[in-house]
């Protein structure tokens, strides 16, 4: 039986249920590609060449508007799969949107065509990617209905929370915020503007340093 990449079977542990030969040997053949931080994995447009798998690092995903108005779609973190990847590659599709290394990023790559014959001719490897695509397929729709249907004092509030376990003040722009949840950032400005006058939280120069976490998570527990 072909052996696997330490690194895969270490972050992908599910891949060693993989037990036809056909899995296996596209399993042993992806090759490992190292990227630095803050370069484009792919962009808008781009074909789409390699099923990925992320073993080390983050990457960010992120949409854009004709407007230019940019929107952080979802990250792929160590032990993940990219789901527009995963939908171009089957549907023969270009990039709609572009991915960029937040750290250094070690990830496995399968080339298309044995990305097909994976599919077709290996159990094992079919069910992985199926349930890795479903996985992120739901998060974005989670996503969508933030959008739609939240308020954005109430996305900021949790991401502030969410944000401020390991560190109370946090490095991050208001335009990085907006990116961030998908608002624009004089929205987002007012916003911080008016948590800042309640006291929750105070506001340096490109800093956001939280005062009083019960206040927020008071705003979330009356809308839960």
């Amino acid at each position: 039986m072909s052996e696997l990449h330490p690194l895969l079977e270490m972050h992908f542990p599910t891949l060693a249920g993989v037990d036809d030969a056909e899995g296996r040997a596209i399993l042993s053949e992806a090759m490992l590609l190292e990227v630095p931080p803050g370069q484009s994995v792919f962009r808008v447009g781009d074909p789409c060449q390699n099923f990925l798998m992320v073993a080390a690092g983050q990457v960010k995903v992120i949409g854009r508007g004709s407007s230019g108005r940019e929107i952080l779609l979802y990250r792929i973190d160590q032990g993940g799969t990219c789901v527009l990847t995963t939908a171009c590659l089957m549907g023969h599709d270009a990039y709609p949107a572009e991915g960029i290394t937040e750290t250094t990023v070690q990830a496995f790559a399968i080339p298309r065509q044995r990305f097909e014959q994976a599919l077709a001719g290996s159990e094992g490897l079919r069910r992985f990617v199926f349930a890795s695509y479903g996985e992120r397929l739901s998060d974005l729709i989670r996503l969508v209905q933030q959008l739609a249907f939240e308020r954005i004092d109430l996305r900021l509030a949790r991401y502030l929370i969410e944000n401020c376990r390991e560190r109370i003040e946090l490095q991050v722009t208001h335009q990085q915020l907006a990116i961030e949840l998908g608002s624009a950032r004089e929205v987002v400005s007012r916003q911080l503007k008016s948590f800042e006058r309640q006291g929750w939280i105070s506001l340096g120069r490109g800093t956001i340093r939280v005062e009083h976490l019960a206040g927020l998570e008071t705003l979330l527990d009356c809308q839960g």
